[in-house]
């Protein structure tokens, strides 16, 4: 499976940005699909995660402004994020997991300047 992430970049405090990460590869199932980030210094950690039925969880500090959604014909998952802060700056990594394995994208850099 491999991963390719669009749509990081720098953006003021309060705007939006939209992440995207598309899979390919051929004979796996995708289960949860989900967007870690990693900011400098700093332990990666889990912003959002949908399973394959919809179900989503997100780390307190996004809850209520960003929104993860997926769709599985194209083995796609999004990242809507509004109301950005400083804080958010980081890399951001899209993670899928198979019944068997967990693959990670190459990251794309989010820079929410004050």
């Amino acid at each position: 499976v491999q991963l390719q992430a669009f749509g990081g970049g720098l953006v003021q405090a309060g705007g939006s940005l939209t992440l995207s990460c598309a899979a390919s590869g051929s004979g796996f199932n995708i289960n949860a699909m989900g967007w870690y980030r990693q900011a400098p210094g700093e332990q990666r950690e889990l912003v959002a995660l949908i399973t394959r039925g919809g179900s989503t969880n997100y780390a307190d500090s996004v809850k209520g402004r960003f929104t993860i959604s997926r769709d599985n014909a194209k083995n796609t998952v999004y990242l809507q994020m509004n109301s950005l802060k400083p804080e958010d700056t980081a890399v951001y990594y899209c993670n899928v997991r198979t019944l068997y394995s967990s693959y990670w994208g190459q990251g794309t850099e989010l820079t929410v300047s004050s």
